[in-house]
């Protein structure tokens, strides 16, 4: 059997047994292990086995020893801490107070809540989850149309995708040995331009229905307390986006720095105590191990599916085919478009890496760019049916309001979320203004 043909078999078992629902760990390990044992074993007179278990051995030291894995359980640790001391969603809470009054004031301010804790977590899964507990009772008994209400939580946890940190910029980097500072800065203005997409979403949803978003009356606090008392949340994002951007901290060094910065804060405002603070740091444990080994085996079948030269045979294709640029971009998209009705952004990631970044490289395009434009296609999967993740995690907490009326409320936002994503096509310099001006 062809090399390639074996890197073909593995991505769609890899594929099928994904869309399935096993363990994303356990089948990119194991089907890394049998392609690199077939592959091996093909090629040389020594068993296969023997050194497929050699070559992953390998990629795990090399992973290791990257610099940028520290930023994975650094950014969880800080979503975590900053949760537990209530700095997360006191943008939502400025925005509650100061929006409330306008049509559709308690889901505009949802997003942008959704907008603030994403630049802290970097987790869109996280932002729904913790965002749809808080968010959504409040609108339903104001009274707001349940497919309004757990929608606009939907779409406004994927901007944890875009606006820095994200996990899945983190991830992109390291499979791509891309600059993770610049894909931060190149995903601000994008995430920013999605925000002001979902915003219009809704004004537009209620001036057509004014019904489905009462009017509620002013809020209790004061607008300027509301304000200052989202200043913790404000200094996290400075940090974070304006040390990189200036060059006076690297990304790693400004995740530990926002640590410190959010316990000292938290336990100065005494919403940390210690028992919390042992809760947070052991949720963060187990989510970065689950993330990082993930990353281990998905670092390790990317490497084996680049053994077989599979990604090789495409570009030599679309050379062939001398394929013009944009109907190779729309090839992409509906691609990860089409990825995303079925599978996870992660598993996405894993499966299309090895083959999209040959394709740019050959045709001279820049990898920041393309990773924001592979960010975006990723974030309109987590919403798209029938697995759309974020609205299955607003289904889990808000149970009362069934997954196909959220999918209902979710498609008003679709349209705007393909025109931002036109947009980045077009006009790369929207993704390319800050890192280039680094």
């Amino acid at each position: 059997m062809a090399v390639a043909a074996i890197g073909v078999l593995g991505l769609l078992l890899a594929a099928i047994l994904l869309m399935l629902r096993a363990p994303i760990p356990a089948v990119l390990a194991g089907v890394a292990v049998a392609v690199a044992a077939l592959i091996f074993g093909a090629g040389s007179g020594m068993p296969g086995p023997g050194l497929a278990a050699s070559a992953v051995f390998r990629d795990l030291i090399e992973l290791v020893q990257t610099p940028d894995i520290a930023m994975i359980p650094l950014f969880v640790l800080l979503g975590n801490v900053a949760f537990y001391s209530g700095i997360s969603t006191r943008i939502y809470d400025a925005a509650a107070v100061w929006l409330r009054p306008m049509p559709g004031g308690l889901a505009m301010a949802a997003v942008m809540g959704c907008g603030g804790f994403s630049a802290i977590s970097g987790s869109s899964v996280a932002c729904a989850s913790t965002m749809g507990r808080i968010c959504v009772p409040e609108m339903l008994r104001a009274g707001y149309d349940p497919k309004l209400a757990t929608a606009s939580v939907a779409v406004g946890g994927t901007l944890g995708s875009l606006i820095p940190p994200s996990v899945l910029f983190i991830l992109y980097g390291i499979f791509t040995d891309t600059s993770i500072a610049r894909l931060f800065l190149a995903g601000l203005l994008p995430g920013l331009l999605s925000l002001a997409g979902m915003l219009a979403v809704i004004a537009w949803w209620v001036g057509q229905h004014p019904q489905a978003a009462p009017r509620t009356a002013d809020a209790c606090s004061s607008r300027a307390e509301a304000a200052i008392a989202a200043w913790p949340a404000l200094l996290l994002f400075a940090v974070i986006v304006g040390g990189i951007y200036g060059g006076i901290v690297s990304v790693t060094q400004a995740a530990a720095i926002c640590v410190a910065l959010t316990l000292v804060i938290g336990f100065a405002q005494r919403r940390l105590t210690p028992d919390v603070l042992w809760r947070a740091v052991r949720e963060s444990a187990v989510q970065s191990l689950t993330i990082l080994l993930i990353v281990a085996v998905a670092k390790i079948f990317v490497g084996v599916i680049a053994l077989t030269g599979t990604a090789a045979h495409v570009v030599v294709w679309a050379e062939v085919a001398q394929m013009p640029f944009f109907l190779t971009i729309a090839a992409v998209v509906a691609v990860y478009l089409l990825l995303g009705l079925f599978l996870d952004p992660v598993s996405i990631l894993v499966l299309t890496l090895p083959f999209a970044i040959p394709l740019v490289e050959a045709y001279g395009l820049d990898p920041i760019w393309f990773g924001v434009i592979v960010i975006k296609l990723l974030e309109i999967g987590l919403i798209t049916p029938p697995v759309g993740l974020n609205v299955f995690v607003i289904g889990q907490v808000t149970p009362k309001v069934t997954t196909d009326r959220i999918f209902a409320g979710v498609a008003r936002f679709l349209a705007v979320d393909m025109l931002v994503l036109l947009i980045l096509i077009l006009f790369p310099v929207v993704s390319t203004l800050l890192p280039s001006s680094m």
